[in-house]
């Protein structure tokens, strides 16, 4: 499988100019997925330290790496692991200062595609969700086990769904007569929530409670909240910080924190707004529609 079999990264170019590739100097592709962004990277003589919860993600892009490395001018390191401990992982890898840092958030296509993964409201497949299999608590454990008020809050506050209460309600009562296990089985009863009218929407009614229950059980927020910090002490003078985010909520994360760091005079951004995908992309990879990509770089206080 190749990296573009994998996953097609989203605004591959623009990452690339944002994060200002030099030979030589040293790169971390905290989400490195099926290796894309970071192909890209080792193509422009930058040594890459690639990260990913997702074995095989890691084993992707590691047999990518051992069929083709003679073609690549950098170096790659690839480490099975969470970017919540990005720090600690750097430094443990010869990375201690780095020109630039790559965040692409949310789940890859590879993960969406595979069926056993459960990411996906198009399969019979167990509600699991984990992008890393060792972890304790699946999509299954939680829609199974929480409240209707507890279910009515985490779609409420990682999705922002209308029909939270409803979908959290129809739940409950149909875990009552029968478990819920497999993606289909929850995808028919929060279409039944929301009645006919959601049957006639862009997208299917079912992929922002998919969404949350993803959020939730990853914990994707709170780890970003907890990378974004370490990657700013990892970054050299003139080092670049990329964030390609896919959900409102990731991007006011990464939105708010720059802003922060601006006024501590840390950061200066390099993109006054976020950059989306052209017509074009979108067209030829759908999933990038809801791409947002923010640059920024660190300064000395001496340079504001």
């Amino acid at each position: 499988m190749g990296a573009t079999e994998f996953h097609i990264p989203a605004l591959s170019s623009k990452v690339r100019e944002g994060l200002a590739v030099s030979e030589g100097k040293k790169y971390i592709d905290a989400t490195v997925g099926g290796g894309g962004h970071t192909l890209e990277i080792l193509k422009r003589g930058g040594n890459v330290l690639g990260i990913d919860c997702d074995p095989e993600a890691i084993e992707c892009v590691n047999r990518k790496w051992k069929i083709e490395n003679r073609k690549w001018k950098g170096e790659l390191t690839l480490v099975r692991e969470n970017f919540a401990h990005l720090k600690e992982i750097a430094e443990g890898h010869g990375f201690k200062r780095v020109a630039g840092i790559l965040f692409d958030l949310g789940v890859s296509s590879h993960q969406l595609e595979t069926k056993d993964r459960g990411f996906s409201f198009n399969t019979d497949a167990p509600l699991d969700m984990r992008m890393d299999p060792n972890l304790a608590v699946t999509a299954a454990d939680l829609i199974n086990g929480l409240n209707e008020g507890e279910l009515y809050e985490l779609f409420k506050k990682y999705s922002e769904e209308y029909h939270s209460w409803a979908i959290a309600r129809a739940i409950v009562r149909a875990r009552a007569i029968k478990p819920i296990r497999t993606c289909n089985q929850l995808a028919e009863i929060i279409i039944r929530a929301k009645g006919k009218r959601s049957r006639f929407d862009r997208t299917h009614p079912a992929t922002k409670v998919f969404q949350a229950l993803r959020i939730a059980v990853n914990d994707e927020l709170n780890n970003l909240r907890k990378v974004l910090p370490q990657a700013i002490d990892l970054l050299e003078k003139g080092g670049r910080l990329v964030v390609l985010s896919f959900h409102s909520l990731e991007d006011r994360i990464v939105k708010n924190f720059l802003k922060d760091e601006v006024e501590k005079g840390v950061l200066r951004i390099l993109t006054k707004k976020p950059i989306r995908p052209q017509e074009e992309e979108i067209r030829a990879n759908p999933r990038s529609r809801s791409a947002k990509l923010r640059i920024a770089e660190k300064i000395n206080e001496d340079e504001l």
